[in-house]
Order: C-alpha cells, then structure tokens, then sequence
C-alpha cells in the first residue's frame, strides 16, 4: 500500500472522528440514547485508527529529516547511528501499515455483511425431549441478549417437541448495532452437559443443538425465479384458535435447484408466511453460495471460529460444573447462570478477537 494513499485513506476516519467528536456532547444527542451509544460505539473504533494515523505521519516526518542527514551529512559515525534509526522507522511504519490494513479491511468486510440484520435458526439435535427443552433455554438466552443490545425479533417459525421445547424455531432479528456481526460466530454444534428432569438417577445427559446464523439479504442481492419454488400450503400446527384448524395459511417453499425448503406459519395469513418464507429463503441461498465459496479457500484459513460450519461443536454448557466452554478458543466462563440469562457479550469479543489474531 502506497504510504501517500494510505494517509488519503486514514485522512477520511480522522475527518469522521472529529466529525463525531463534536456530535456527542451536543445535548440532543446525550439525551437520545440509541443514538449516543451508536456514536459512541464507532467514536471508540475511530480513536485507535487515529491515533495509528498521527503515529505514522510522525515517523514519515522523521524518516524525512534522517534521509536529508544520510545524503548531506558527511560525518561517518552520524550517518551509522542515522541508518540505524532509518531501520527502525521503517519497521515501525511497517507494523502501522499492517495495523491500518487490518483495520481497512475489517471495515470493508462490515460494510458488506457485519451491518446487516440476521436471520437464527435454532434445531434440535440429538438428545430427543432434552433437546428440544435445550433449544428453548438457548432461546431464551438469545433473547435477553437482544433485549439487553436492543434489538427487536419475531417468531418467523416454530415447530414445538414432544413434550416440551421446541423441534426448530427460526426468528428474525432486526438492530442498529450489527446484528449479523454479534451472533454469525454462534454458528455450530451446542452441546449441552446436564441432569434431565426425567432422570430418575441423576446420571448427567449430553445432548445438542444446532444453531444456524444467516445474514438477512435484500431481493435484489439474491434473485430468486418463482418458477424454481415448489410451494405448499398446510394447516399450521401452532397457536391461533379454530382458524388453524380451517385455512392453510401455512407454507413451505422448495427451491428446486439447491432443494432448500423453509416453511413459515406463524402469520394468519398465507401472503404473509410466503413473504417471511421467501426471506429465509432468499438467505439460506445466500448463505449457501458463501460456504460454497469458503470450501474453496478454506485450506487458506486459520481456523474453523468464522466458516459457519454447522457440523463443528463449538460450544458446551456444563450445569453440573457452572461452566460454558467455546471450543475453538480454549474459552471458559464459570457463569453458566448469567450466561444463560443473555450475558453472552464476553465471550461474543473473545471470538471477534481470535478471528483477528
């Protein structure tokens, strides 16, 4: 990277910040909290990249004044110690280069995908009724983790268990803070270690669940031919009184091609489970030709933590020992309780740090 486009670059994130700087003391801004915090979240991202930028024009003004002392100097000692110092700037510009890079690409990487609103599918695995009760307690604790990052969700589909809990359950997550970017490092296999009400005995049970995160896209990002959808309509199976029983106002739809299918039924109306139906659609597509792409340079990778491969245990939950442990990191939190209450943002950053490293 060119030093002079560089500064071109990094000159746009100062201009931003001072921007921003000024925003968040005005007092319409501090008593509008979503938005303050919104600031205030990108002004702490902005601080680092400015700082990394004034460090650097600091060292190009230095490697300036000992380039004019190695051609017009003629004293031999000071030009040894100038070249010393002339390797050691460039070291470090080296290193700031390698900062900003990162820090560019990230950027470029969110505006394509972090920024947007997601869609989370939650499936029971293996495990049989304490499975299905597991995927109602990570759904719990997904949604007090939105309820604390303010973000709004709505059932889109939801097939109950045996018993109790449910078989599957997708939901539609909507926020300002990046939905997507927060929760598609919760893709994978969670398993869960613990006592099933039904055991008599007290034997700990290890069951799982899947979790799938896929980023909610536009209808124009993913073209979707009508005549390669199979629909069908049913009699939904969920709550809403005696015009279940009447209508099939539930639908599933078969992407011919990839057979993808999605049902929805949560809506009375079959228009409207086709239009959320189409949504989930439209990103499981998407999502498939991502991991299709990330197959192909997956030997390039350093690990598994961002490929969403829902195959891979990422996570366990042991009730007996209070602890929930992210495999891929070696990661262990001994709050299982607050964990399961929605406190899941520690570990959330650990992941987003590893995926850096």
């Amino acid at each position: 990277m060119k030093k002079i486009s560089l500064i071109q670059k990094l000159e746009v994130y100062k201009k931003e910040f001072h921007e921003i700087s000024k925003s968040i003391i005005q007092p319409d801004i501090i008593s509008d909290y979503k938005q303050y915090k919104t600031l205030l979240k990108k002004y702490s991202k902005l601080e680092k990249i400015v700082s990394i930028y004034e460090e650097y024009k600091k060292k190009l003004v230095l490697l300036e004044e000992i380039n004019f002392v190695l051609e017009n100097d003629s004293d031999t000692e000071i030009k040894e110690f100038a070249l010393t110092e002339k390797n050691k700037i460039l070291e470090n510009l080296s290193s700031l280069e390698r900062e900003s890079s990162n820090f560019l690409s990230s950027k470029k990487e969110n505006t394509t995908e972090d920024h947007r609103n997601a869609i989370l599918e939650l499936r029971s695995g293996t495990g049989g009724d304490e499975a299905c009760l597991f995927v109602e307690d990570i759904l719990r604790m997904y949604t007090m983790y939105f309820k604390k990052s303010g973000w709004k969700y709505k059932i889109i589909h939801a097939q109950k268990g045996g018993i109790k809990g449910y078989k599957e359950i997708i939901l539609d997550i909507n926020g300002e803070d990046g939905v997507y970017g927060n929760l598609r490092l919760e893709s994978g296999v969670h398993r869960v270690q613990r006592i099933p009400k039904t055991e008599s005995q007290g034997r700990v049970h290890t069951s799982a669940i899947t979790v799938a995160v896929l980023p909610k896209v536009k209808d124009i990002e993913v073209n979707i031919n009508l005549s390669d959808i199979k629909k069908d309509t049913f009699r939904s199976s969920g709550s809403g009184g005696q015009h279940v029983n009447k209508t099939e106002s539930a639908v599933r739809l078969t992407h011919i091609p990839s057979k993808i299918t999605v049902e929805c039924q949560q809506e009375r109306s079959q228009h409207k489970n086709f239009e959320k139906a189409i949504s989930v659609l439209r990103s499981r597509i998407y999502q498939n030709e991502k991991e299709k792409r990330l197959k192909k340079i997956s030997m390039k990778r350093k690990s598994l933590i961002s490929t969403g491969d829902r195959s891979v245990k990422i996570r366990t939950y042991n009730y007996p020992r209070n602890r929930v442990t992210d495999h891929r990191i070696h990661k262990s939190i001994y709050d299982l309780t607050g964990f399961m209450n929605g406190n899941i943002q520690e570990m959330i950053n650990f992941l987003k740090l590893f995926e850096k490293k």
